[in-house]
């Protein structure tokens, strides 16, 4: 399913004179509000073609909002059971809202159901991501790459260590795929012209932000919620090709954040305890890896400050 969402800024063109185009490949609805939001708001701002596939519906979802279970609310007095039925209707348009917020120009689900957490009994659902044939899943995502024609790709990390989530890893694992098969013809060519994406990143929380919003936290409240097991994380900020300066752009990950109001608790200071002015001052940057790239226009050492560099 493709849903147009917003109207787009003039569009931009590459050297070659293609329409530039970033795809940006999550696991459930609201990744996409935590996992780069401002950065896709800054390219669309910008007049690039922004679109967004969500791999799965998000259908294991817990209700992680406590007010919306108080009298007057959607979900008071409700059974889990009731609970996840009525997330799994809400949900869309929460997806909806989010995406408006940061700016994509379209939306494709991929078709799958969520996996659930690692170990749990919806690992073994047939029709999750978990489950599914990865040169499958390849092919679908190959699909949309040679239909949208992105020059930019936007994936999960190869290291998810800390997070092994089922559907996350598959993304990792389907966009490595996809990213080197959609330029090539012998791969699904009932699947559309080929067209070869020239850059893929891999998103990253680094160690440096993550201590610098603890200790605004600290400053401000007295307590984070970023605690020892956050940082002790293994750095991977050695890694960092590409920092995008997106200050102005925070409030696409707040508003985003908030459109998902059954996923995220607005009380939680793990989100909002900064304001997006007070995040400027404090990290005013996205941090990603170039994972793969058909051009060599940054010299090696320096900091890339623009995915579409050699591009346009």
């Amino acid at each position: 399913m493709v849903t147009i969402l917003s109207r787009m800024p003039t569009q931009q063109l590459s050297f070659a004179g293609d329409p530039l185009c970033l795809m940006t490949i999550h696991a459930h609805p609201d990744d996409e509000a935590s996992k780069g939001a401002p950065t896709v708001a800054k390219y669309f701002a910008e007049g690039v073609r922004t679109v967004l596939v969500c791999c799965t519906g998000g259908e294991e979802g817990d209700l992680q909002n406590p007010a919306l279970r108080e009298p007057g609310q959607p979900f008071h007095n409700m059974t889990p059971e009731q609970e996840r039925a009525h997330l799994a209707i809400v949900r869309p348009e929460e997806l909806r809202k989010s995406v408006e917020a940061i700016g994509f120009s379209a939306l494709h689900m991929l078709g799958y159901r969520d996996s659930g957490m690692a170990g749990s009994e919806s690992n073994n659902n047939p029709d999750c991501f978990h489950m599914a044939d990865l040169d499958e899943a390849a092919g679908r995502l190959v699909r949309l790459i040679r239909l949208e024609r992105p020059h930019v790709i936007l994936t999960y990390n190869d290291d998810q260590a800390s997070y092994p989530h089922p559907d996350h890893l598959r993304v990792h694992d389907a966009s490595v795929l996809a990213f080197d098969r959609a330029g090539d013809p012998a791969w699904y060519p009932e699947a559309g012209a080929p067209w070869q994406p020239q850059k893929m990143y891999y998103t990253l929380w680094a160690k440096e932000r993550v201590l610098a919003v603890h200790e605004a936290l600290v400053l401000k409240y007295g307590e984070s919620p970023f605690d020892e097991n956050w940082r002790n994380r293994p750095s991977q900020d050695h890694r960092v090709t590409t920092r995008l300066h997106i200050g102005e752009y925070l409030y696409a990950r707040t508003q985003s954040l908030r459109a998902h109001a059954t996923q995220v608790d607005p009380a939680a200071k793990f989100w909002f305890g900064l304001t997006d002015e007070e995040l400027a001052d404090v990290y005013p940057w996205e941090d990603w890896i170039l994972a793969q790239s058909h051009h060599r226009e940054v010299p090696e050492g320096m900091m890339e400050t623009d995915m579409f560099v050699g591009i346009r």
